[in-house]
């Protein structure tokens, strides 16, 4: 399941990347990646959760990071914005997913879809919003 899980991730957030871009219709990039990529090995719920969830609680989402950000989330490449946001959306909304494998799984794909050094740069962030959302399961380690 972590497996395709992660793959869920991975597809998020190259279709988030396209949303936040070129600003086309959720359902369309949904239907576009369900077209164009293997599907079998990938969690296909978890994908749409995030792609159908992310975009309507952006806002919030954005606000976890406002302080934690050296400057504006429209600043910040677009990747990097695509893996903050899906960071802070499981750190908030998904607390079934541990504090680790969501910090993990946003530096792996920030290594594999990034600038270079950008991992540190998520991981900073989203240690950051961990502290604030998740401050009970830090406390635990």
């Amino acid at each position: 399941m972590s497996n395709a899980r992660s793959r869920a991730r991975e597809l998020a957030v190259q279709a988030l990347y396209q949303w936040q871009i070129a600003g086309q219709d959720l359902i369309d990039i949904q239907n576009q990646f369900a077209e164009e990529h293997d599907m079998r090995k990938i969690d296909k719920k978890y994908f749409r959760e995030l792609l159908r969830s992310i975009p309507k609680c952006i806002d919030e989402l954005d606000l976890h990071t406002l302080s934690l950000l050296d400057r504006n989330i429209e600043e910040v490449d677009p990747i990097e914005r695509a893996i903050i946001r899906i960071g802070t959306y499981e750190l908030d909304c998904r607390l079934d997913v541990p504090l680790k494998v969501v910090i993990n799984e946003s530096v792996e794909l920030a290594k594999k879809f990034g600038a270079d050094q950008s991992h540190k740069y998520v991981n900073g962030i989203l240690d950051g919003v961990a502290k604030k959302l998740r401050s009970a399961e830090l406390n635990k380690r």
